[in-house]
């Protein structure tokens, strides 16, 4: 199956111009053929995918000879692109690819007509398939013959809580087959993974020329050298500013902008197409379904734009000509943060990236230097910054949808930054939540646990009163007015619940459990008070007649004359009852 040479990638005609991660894929082809393979390549460095073989005779168009995984369906699709330009000289294999986004029964449909020699897919859409067997895809017995498997990011198929459903596909795989793992990062996860799931298992490191030399004199740096890594220091309501400034100063540039959350890139997204004029704007989070894919090829076709996402475009997409990677809120983990960078520099090209930090997050720069090996430079303050947040106050209150998008841009915001990798450093005590809110340019403080309580001289509210926004969406505003007017009609009493300390609750479930756990017991015993002094004197008795302290004539004599104790009201005895 895998025995193309490394001269025939000249062969073949590239998309994007001549990749040059084909060293990457030769290397995998020496090692891959006898082994099972852990392949750790430099973020940026891209991954090459290519099979064929003189075996396809062998295979009819429903056998399934190589399997690929990736963790979204961008990568998937991309891989698909890369894999196209492959088997366009090797006409007799096909390949299907298989993702979210797409109809499910369309699929089964293309793929019991055309067939498939290589499945590309994302997890949930392969597990899918494999349960499509009453629809008339069987899809375990076409996955007999595989002799190649491929997880891609395999790290971030684990992190993205896959697990499961790669336990579920890999429990349908043949167990005699070649399998590769490709990361840009080692993680103890994917460490366990290779060690319990490998056998002969042999690892390829991909590094720059140069550096395998230097290796023992230094440490290794995780980015690649053509990468300028670069931080600027402010605070958070003056971030946004300096964010636009940035952009409007490289609009003829292709960047991509990473936020921390869903909801603030649905809600710094809709500004900036607002004031960064002339300069096509696109936004892709992990919510987006059907509109996701397309999004996606408009951004990579442009020549310049901005691309306002969340992390699900940080792991091995490629994306050709990226000028700027910009991290307005530094990611949940450090890896991430080598990922996010990973999207420009690409293949040998020049780049640069940007994270904006907090004064309390300036360590989180020594942090990443000895932690993923990146150093990074102070850049100095953006010139010709300009205050719009009153321009998106004035977006707020023009339209109802902008301000709901505001708030809970800033809820999903504060709930992430409580949950960072690295709390010691990203401390949500710590946080200026007015400054927060002014930079979000909120026009009132939401209710939220992390506020209650608190009080915030620094954050003016507005005189306005937000129940009196309207959207300018006719049909959302008529069906607000809707809701409002059946909220008057049936009021209903809200029921204030006190928020308590985990640990109390906890203690308050155990104690209510051992109580009933005591009335269970109590009453489904058999034996009472006066039936427990009754056993206890006959055992007294029985004890004096052993020691012959009394006859067996007293003993049955004080037996006999007890008087009898009230029988327990249980309901009637099978001897009471009458049959009917």
């Amino acid at each position: 199956w895998l025995h193309m040479t490394t001269g025939d990638e000249d062969a073949v005609v590239w998309p994007h111009g001549r990749i040059h991660c084909v060293v990457s894929y030769s290397l995998m082809l020496r090692v891959l053929l006898p082994n099972q393979v852990d392949i750790s390549l430099l973020t940026g460095g891209g991954v090459g995918l290519d099979i064929s073989g003189e075996d396809a005779e062998a295979l009819c168009f429903r056998q399934v000879g190589a399997l690929v995984i990736t963790p979204t369906r961008e990568l998937a699709l991309q891989i698909s692109e890369v894999m196209e330009q492959f088997i366009q000289k090797f006409p007799q294999f096909t390949q299907i690819l298989l993702i979210g986004g797409s109809n499910p029964i369309e699929d089964v449909e293309k793929f019991k007509d055309q067939g498939a020699n290589i499945l590309i897919a994302t997890p949930g859409r392969l597990e899918d398939m494999f349960r499509r067997k009453p629809d008339g895809l069987d899809l375990a017995s076409s996955v007999r013959s595989l002799e190649v498997l491929v997880l891609d990011e395999a790290d971030r198929l684990l992190d993205m809580g896959f697990e499961a459903s790669l336990n579920s596909i890999l429990s349908l795989l043949p167990k005699q087959r070649r399998t590769g793992l490709f990361s840009a990062t080692q993680t103890q996860e994917l460490e366990k993974l290779v060690r319990a799931g490998l056998r002969n298992p042999v690892r390829i490191t991909v590094k720059e020329k140069g550096v395998a030399a230097a290796a023992a004199a230094a440490p290794v740096q995780k980015t690649p050298s053509r990468l300028s890594n670069y931080y600027t220091i402010c605070r958070s309501d003056e971030k946004f500013n300096n964010l636009v400034a940035f952009l409007r100063q490289h609009k003829h540039e292709k960047n991509l902008v990473f936020f921390s959350t869903c909801a603030c890139v649905e809600y710094y997204g809709r500004i900036l197409e607002a004031l960064v004029k002339k300069v096509a704007v696109c936004c892709i989070h992990g919510k987006m379904k059907n509109k996701r894919n397309k999004i996606f090829a408009d951004f990579r076709a442009l020549k310049s734009g901005i691309l306002v996402c969340t992390d699900v475009m940080a792991r091995g997409i490629d994306i050709p000509e990226v000028n700027w990677v910009l991290q307005y809120d530094p990611p949940s983990s450090a890896s991430a943060f080598v990922h996010r960078c990973g999207r420009t520099a690409r293949i040998g090209n020049q780049g640069s990236a940007l994270v904006f930090l907090l004064p309390m997050e300036e360590t989180y720069v020594t942090f990443l230097s000895i932690n993923q090996k990146c150093p990074l430079q102070k850049m100095p303050p953006v010139k010709d910054v300009v205050d719009v947040l009153p321009k998106v106050k004035a977006m707020s209150l023009a339209d109802r949808a902008m301000f709901d998008r505001g708030m809970r841009a800033f809820v999903s915001c504060v709930q992430a930054y409580a949950k960072h990798e690295c709390s010691l450093i990203f401390r949500i005590k710590d946080l200026d939540f007015a400054s927060l809110a002014r930079g979000f340019a909120l026009l009132r403080l939401p209710k939220m646990p992390e506020l209650r309580g608190r009080m915030f001289p620094d954050f003016t509210e507005t005189t306005v009163d937000t129940e009196t926004i309207r959207y300018k969406d006719k049909n959302r505003q008529k069906q607000r007015q809707k809701m409002l007017k059946e909220k008057e009609e049936n009021p209903t009493k809200r029921i204030f619940v006190k928020n308590k300390a985990w640990s109390k609750q906890n203690n308050k479930k155990d104690r209510k459990k051992k109580r009933s756990a005591k009335r269970k017991h109590d009453e489904d015993s058999d034996v009472d008070d006066e039936d427990m002094k009754e056993l206890l004197n006959d055992s007294r008795l029985l004890k004096k007649l052993k020691k012959g302290q009394i006859s067996e004539e007293d003993f049955e004599k004080q037996i006999t004359s007890k008087p009898k104790s009230k029988q327990k009201a249980k309901g009637p005895s099978h001897d009471d009852s009458e049959d009917v």
